[in-house]
């Protein structure tokens, strides 16, 4: 890979995110409108292969775990298929 591609990608993650970012906050706006929404929320903050998951109720501790040990897979593949092309 060049450096034009990886900043292509990296341009790309960038906006992917943001579009992610703005369809969150107009699901939210949606759901209160609406009246539904209950609060609730869970965060993790990874330290190298370890997560550290925090949140306000079992059910959101279970998604926030559930996405942080596939984060942390993907990043174990991502790093093995960096090694096995860079070395």
């Amino acid at each position: 890979m060049d450096a034009g591609t990886l900043y292509g990608l990296g341009i790309i993650l960038i906006f992917a995110g943001m579009l992610v970012i703005l369809v969150a906050i107009i699901l939210l706006f949606l759901s209160s409108v609406k009246g539904e929404g209950k609060v609730r929320g869970g965060g993790a903050i990874i330290i190298g292969p370890f997560p550290i998951i925090f949140g306000t109720d079992k059910e959101s501790v279970k998604t926030v775990l559930l996405l942080s040990i596939i984060l942390v897979v993907l990043l174990a593949i991502v790093m093995v298929m960096f090694y096995l092309i860079f070395r």
